[in-house]
């Protein structure tokens, strides 16, 4: 049974989404929030959840795993160093989507801005 394995396609072949999906986070983790489609907003909030919740303890082998899923030492110094710390009592949420009333230039795809609360 496949319950609760939804995934955004994003119109793209699994390797590019999940290339993409990895270049949003690291730019939601080095910037605090970004402007992008609502689609890949929703997409990228769970992947960003759970790296803060595994940043929350600073270990070895978590950094290990933030660097499997990132790819990019200075993200993960940034998740583990700035992000993480903010949210040590927190239980979850860490980011928000905030919808745009406006519609992108071009094709009026909806736009909306992911950011850390």
């Amino acid at each position: 049974m496949r319950h609760l394995k939804q995934k955004y396609k994003l119109g793209v072949n699994p390797a590019h989404r999940a290339s993409l999906v990895r270049n949003l986070a690291i730019e939601v983790i080095e910037h605090g929030k970004i402007k992008t489609t609502h689609a890949r907003c929703m997409a990228i909030k769970g992947f960003v959840e759970k790296l803060v919740t595994l940043a929350k303890e600073d270990t070895v082998a978590n950094r290990r795993l933030a660097f499997s899923k990132l790819n990019n030492d200075n993200a993960v110094k940034v998740l583990f160093t700035e992000v993480a710390p903010k949210y040590k009592t927190r239980n979850g949420g860490y980011t928000r989507v905030i919808k745009t009333a406006d519609g992108r230039v071009g094709d009026n795809a909806k736009m909306s801005y992911i950011a850390f609360v």
